[in-house]
């Protein structure tokens, strides 16, 4: 029940707080997001282990087949780098809801703080790299 209702709380939060994103690569549609974990209820974060805060993100990916649309079991790994070249490797937690498959990682920030995120998806012999940028702001 509790993965249920953070399921709910993060697809409200991509219709309403930042755009989801996705990218097609390789077999996988992979979707993504990064949001504050403030918007998290105080219940939804406790469960999950994560810590509130004005300055800590969650970075939430799926992936899915592209023809299927069936949720996939994959390693996961990135990193997210700011302007100065600080790097912070990102800890993804996989969180299983039916078939639903969600991976998450926290990051900690600065407000108006811009990161180039790479993420190494892997299953098998295959690999493919999402990359993308975002800039965080402090609510």
């Amino acid at each position: 029940m509790r993965i249920l209702l953070f399921v709910i709380s993060l697809l409200v939060l991509s219709t309403s707080a930042h755009a989801e994103q996705k990218k097609e690569l390789g077999q996988w549609e992979v979707h993504y997001i990064v949001f504050p974990t403030t918007f998290l209820t105080p219940e939804i974060a406790k469960a999950n282990g994560l810590i509130r805060s004005k300055y800590n993100a969650l970075v939430n990916i799926s992936v899915l087949d592209k023809q299927t649309k069936v949720a996939q079991r994959v390693d996961i790994s990135g990193t997210a780098r700011n302007l100065i070249g600080t790097t912070k490797p990102l800890s993804f937690k996989r969180v299983s809801d039916g078939d639903a498959i969600y991976y998450l990682a926290p990051l900690s920030f600065r407000h108006m703080e811009k990161y180039m995120f790479s993420v190494d998806i892997r299953r098998g012999n295959t690999t493919e790299n999402l990359t993308f940028k975002q800039e965080m702001f402090v609510d």
